[in-house]
């Protein structure tokens, strides 16, 4: 196992456990979570955590020095009810990006329905980190609560050194991909992170529209989209905003497109169709959601989803019928531009991967990923 904690020792009590099994509801309600939304039964004795804590002795760990911050006792705790996981998420979350909401999370968690894996350190008085994650049955390993599919993850820790000891304490097989710059800046050099596929954003603070975009770009690229812009705008487009039953047109068109590039869209796997219509559902607790369709005479052209939080507005996912609307896509970025200044949004959010055009266009961000 890569060393995590340089100069640390850990010891051990046998006055206090370190390792115990959460899989009993709270009492408080929950959001988006009903009766008949339960997961499955959480693991029991041979679950792979136990296994994999074993050799921690499950007791109390006192961890010296760490930083230059001192001893200290934690206490680890797996949660696994679903009810639980909430509170401590509205606890420990900083709630800053769409990625750090309970209501997307969740969303994934009534697609996929893997088993949750929360990792609790705690003091005697206090609750101080969590590592929220899943058991992805699919890939057989841990990651992100809410699959890989999150993005800028950040570690929920009230304080910075308690990441690193997080982290070893976190069984394997893991892989924790698009961590946030921030919290790869708070652990410094305690961790061994490498770099992961960048996202793109597009700052609005400076921009009145999308022309004032255009001309931040070089001569030729500026000219390609006003030319596909125009394209698409003779054919007299009609904009559709919040018609949310077209995310069945979203998914047939996606699933096209990539089929016509000889590749499998997500859309195959009926539980990502699920997690969408979930994210339609539970919006509005913490992030909003706006649907864009353009219709050119009776064909749908394209589809976007949007969720918006914090001034952000978040191109979350889309499908164009580029086939028959050559320029389609470009055509929706620069109105989506007008419409998140209309908005008020500080900054447009394209995600993760390059799919070999964002770079040309937008801010590329780093992310990282850890990985044991």
């Amino acid at each position: 196992m890569t060393e995590l904690l340089k100069d640390t020792k850990l010891f051990f009590s046998t006055k206090m456990n370190i390792f115990r099994e959460s899989n009993h509801p709270e009492q408080s309600s929950t959001v988006g979570i009903k009766e008949n939304e339960e997961p499955p039964d959480s693991p029991g004795s041979s679950s792979p955590t136990r296994l994999a804590l074993k050799r921690e002795n499950n007791q109390l760990v006192k961890v010296e020095p760490l930083s230059k911050s001192g001893s200290f006792f934690v206490e680890l705790e797996v949660v696994s009810d679903i009810n639980k996981c909430f509170s401590l998420w509205q606890e420990l979350s900083p709630q800053k990006t769409l990625f750090d909401t309970w209501e997307f999370r969740y969303a994934f968690y009534l697609g996929y329905r893997f088993q949750p894996h929360f990792l609790l350190l705690k003091s005697p008085t206090e609750n101080l980190a969590l590592l929220p994650l899943w058991f992805d049955e699919d890939e057989k390993k841990y990651v992100w609560f809410g699959s890989p599919w999150q993005e800028e993850v950040r570690f929920f820790s009230k304080e910075p050194k308690y990441i690193p000891l997080l982290l070893q304490l976190a069984p394997s097989p893991l892989f924790l991909n698009a961590i946030s710059q921030e919290s790869v800046n708070l652990v410094g050099n305690q961790v061994k992170f490498e770099p992961d596929e960048s996202k793109y954003i597009l700052n609005l603070e400076n921009i009145v529209n999308f022309e004032d975009y255009l001309m931040t770009l070089k001569k030729n690229t500026r000219h390609d989209l006003r030319k596909d812009y125009r394209r698409i705008g003779r054919q007299n487009p009609q904009i559709i905003i919040n018609k949310f039953s077209d995310l069945a047109h979203l998914i047939t068109l996606a699933k096209k497109r990539f089929s016509e590039k000889g590749e499998e869209a997500d859309w195959e796997d009926p539980r990502r169709i699920e997690t969408f219509q979930q994210v339609i559902k539970l919006a509005g607790k913490s992030y909003q959601i706006r649907m864009m369709t353009v219709k050119i005479g009776e064909k749908i052209a394209g589809v976007d989803l949007i969720c918006l939080l914090n001034s952000t507005y978040y191109t979350v996912k889309c499908g164009y019928n580029v086939a028959e609307f050559p320029g389609i896509g470009n055509f929706v970025n620069l109105l989506e531009i007008d419409d998140a200044i209309n908005l008020g949004m500080k900054k447009i959010d394209f995600l993760q991967n390059n799919y070999k055009w964002k770079s040309r266009l937008f801010e590329a961000i780093p992310l990282f990923q850890y990985g044991k």
